[in-house]
């Protein structure tokens, strides 16, 4: 016969027992709080690192935010108003060592060094235009009109005529005989009269592009895609 083994119970744990899990029915480590709070600091701490880097590699290789100071791209553009320029047509043309050579008709921001509004001293300005001449390119400004001649027009097409600047722009002062060079860009504001651009400065090197205009953002009821 088996011996009488007592019986045993087991008591409910005491509701004011706050190690006590209910859900798992389970006591927890001890430790577990700790790790627990050492794995928030330290997603808290990656979040803060890691948000700055993103921001920095988004401005310097995807897009950016500009903003329009003058008049030299009125009215397409307006004083003021808040542009986004991508920027990974040109972080690809580093990648590949290549040189970005924008589209003609693209509103490009650039970086030209030099002197501004009469200092002697040079310094860096960074400007937005209007590609009209491609590498190859012989651009002509004379008698208020531009003329591009190349391989496909070598009698020249007047390129103001079917851009879409051709409903902002009436006449162009200057007289220029320029030929792109390889690598380069003629670029000109839409304001035609009021506008420091390559009729002054001369082309401009694939590496002085910042990037393209893609979108504005505001003012709201102009905002949309170039």
């Amino acid at each position: 016969m088996q011996p009488n083994v007592p019986s045993t119970i087991q008591l409910p744990p005491d509701p004011e027992d706050q190690s006590y899990n209910y859900q798992s029915g389970r006591r927890p480590d001890l430790n577990e709080p700790k790790f627990s709070r050492l794995r928030e600091h330290l997603s808290t701490v990656m979040i803060l690192i890691t948000a700055p880097l993103l921001a920095i590699l988004i401005t310097a290789f995807i897009f950016r935010t500009y903003q329009v100071d003058g008049p030299s791209m009125e009215t397409t553009l307006q004083d003021n108003d808040r542009l986004i320029i991508n920027k990974i047509p040109k972080t690809i043309s580093r990648v590949t060592n290549k040189d970005y050579i924008p589209d003609r008709y693209d509103i490009i921001v650039l970086t030209h060094t030099g002197q501004f509004n009469g200092s002697s001293q040079s310094s860096e300005k960074q400007l937005i235009k209007r590609v009209i001449g491609l590498p190859g390119d012989r651009v002509v400004v004379k008698n208020g009109l531009v003329t591009v001649f190349n391989q496909e027009n070598p009698n020249g097409f007047l390129v103001d005529k079917f851009g879409p600047e051709a409903a902002v722009v009436d006449s162009t002062i200057g007289d220029v005989d320029e030929t792109v060079k390889d690598g380069e860009v003629f670029v000109m504001g839409d304001n035609r009269g009021n506008s420091l651009d390559s009729r002054n400065l001369g082309s401009v090197r694939s590496e002085d592009i910042i990037g393209v205009l893609t979108f504005r953002i505001y003012p709201f009821d102009k905002w949309g895609t170039f």
